[in-house]
């Protein structure tokens, strides 16, 4: 991509990229049916979630194992805020838009907590602080009536707006929703990742002393970048929501959490690239075993158990080979121009 347009550098880059490539996704919901267009939609939904923990984890170092908590928290917003909005009158645009701030901005506290504790810790005390959170999820639900206990809470019907009704299906409405979220959120991240804020998180990971050192407030730094993270993860909680048209604790496990951590490390860690290709993965591939596994003549017995167990055994397959073979993630298999061979510099001519 860098031989395209070469007079652009710098913030302008990467924004002009960002529009070009949400248009040129919200293009391709035309070419596919309903159901591929749900998966894009979900795709875009964890796309929005892997970024913001790619950068928290690959630039700063901060080790997250329950940032499906925080998706929950944002799915969470989303729902109560947009129930409540429903009961009042309030519809439409207007009604997706408040509860979509609502969830974005409680993730974003949740993750404001997290990152006060994170400038205190480190390592595993950090890893075992964000797993007890993913743990406790399924207990405040039960805790707490108004989140609608195990069974989880149903979201209002937001559907096709009427100027679009003549145009696409409701599928593909979710879709343009959330490639258009994925689209501001990542092109965001992509900045900060790319500006003063990304070298600040990458001196903080490479040696916190020597950065204090240089005047780089480190604890400042590792709250910014939590709080960040939590921003982009309870936007995609709340954009899964609106696609499901429900929330609940048993969506948001700690498997589910841990394999988004495997989504990030398979792609490439601090990869925005290969935060995308993980995205991919986590709902193509089990989507993938599941059809397969179907076509083979087992019993209902056997077929339930692969189905369940199959995905998180390839998954955990990739990963090793994956460390063991190609540590950068698949994002290092794409062509790039600093692994192309270099052109010959001519023969001069006498």
């Amino acid at each position: 991509m860098t031989r395209i347009l070469p007079s652009l550098r710098g913030r302008n880059r990467i924004i002009i990229f960002g529009v070009i490539l949400t248009i040129l996704a919200i293009a391709l919901t035309f070419l596919l049916d309903p159901y591929r267009n749900f998966q894009f939609a979900t795709i875009a939904a964890y796309f929005t979630v892997t970024a913001g923990l790619t950068l928290l984890v690959g630039q700063s170092g901060q080790l997250s194992l329950g940032h499906a908590a925080l998706m929950a928290a944002g799915g969470y917003g989303y729902a109560l805020t947009a129930n409540a909005l429903a009961e009042a009158g309030v519809g439409g645009i207007g009604r997706f838009l408040m509860s979509f701030a609502v969830a974005v901005v409680v993730a974003g506290l949740l993750g404001l907590l997290l990152g006060l504790a994170a400038a205190r810790l480190h390592g595993p005390y950090l890893a075992g602080v964000t797993l007890a959170l993913i743990v406790s999820v399924p207990a405040v639900a039960a805790t707490f009536k108004v989140l609608g206990g195990d069974q989880g809470l149903p979201s209002p019907y937001q559907g096709v707006p009427t100027a679009l009704q003549s145009l696409i299906a409701v599928e593909q409405w979710h879709a343009w929703v959330a490639i258009l979220i994925a689209g501001v959120l990542v092109t965001w991240l992509t900045l900060l990742r790319n500006g003063s804020f990304g070298l600040r998180m990458r001196a903080v990971r490479d040696d916190e002393t020597a950065a204090r050192l240089n005047g780089v407030p480190a604890g400042r730094v590792k709250v910014s970048a939590f709080t960040v993270s939590a921003v982009a993860a309870g936007a995609g909680g709340a954009t899964l929501c609106f696609i499901t048209q429900s929330v609940s604790p048993g969506a948001y496990t700690l498997s589910f959490s841990l394999l988004l951590v495997v989504a990030v490390v398979l792609g490439g860690l601090g990869s925005i690239g290969g935060a995308a290709l993980g995205s991919v993965l986590v709902v193509m591939l089990p989507w993938l075993i599941t059809t397969a596994t179907a076509q083979l003549p087992l019993s209902a017995d056997m077929a339930q158990r692969l189905t369940g167990n199959l995905p998180v055994l390839v998954f955990g397959a990739l990963l090793t080979v994956t460390i063991l073979v190609r540590p950068g993630g698949l994002v290092d298999l794409l062509p790039t121009r600093a692994n192309q061979a270099p052109k010959p510099a001519p023969t001069p001519t006498t």
